[in-house]
């Protein structure tokens, strides 16, 4: 009943209702731009917050694949100079006659005058074959 009531009634049009009407156009115009601003503020944030997260992302990836690098990189650096040390105590030796002597007989069967060689496999030598 209440709708009906309102048809049957007419506005007055006087300078107070007038001025009451702009004033709540012009909050309702003012708001409507308030949040007209305020949503493109969003959308910039969230977009500059979208960028920053992504970039965050990518150098953490970098961040991780290089220190795996570096990680690789030191294992090979160890094995290498566990390589140049063994390889700097085999020099040392070579420069003793007696153990090229030692490593002729081994390798090329040479032998000393009136030596009788006998070739004998060892063990590790046969299971370092095996594996190989």
């Amino acid at each position: 009943m209440r709708g009906l009531n309102k048809e049957k009634v007419a506005s007055i049009k006087n300078s107070f209702v007038m001025s009451e009407n702009r004033k709540s156009m012009f909050k309702m115009r003012h708001k409507q731009k308030l949040l007209r601003r305020l949503a493109a503020f969003a959308g910039i944030a969230f977009i500059i917050i979208g960028i920053l997260i992504s970039a965050l992302v990518t150098k953490n990836g970098n961040l991780k694949e290089k220190e795996q690098e570096l990680a690789e990189a030191k294992s090979t650096m160890s094995e290498l100079q566990a390589q140049q040390k063994e390889s700097e105590e085999e020099l040392i030796r070579l420069q003793d006659d007696e153990y090229i002597m030692e490593l002729a007989r081994k390798y090329y069967f040479m032998s000393k005058d009136g030596e009788i060689i006998f070739n004998i496999p060892e063990e590790n030598e046969s299971e370092q074959k095996a594996e190989q």
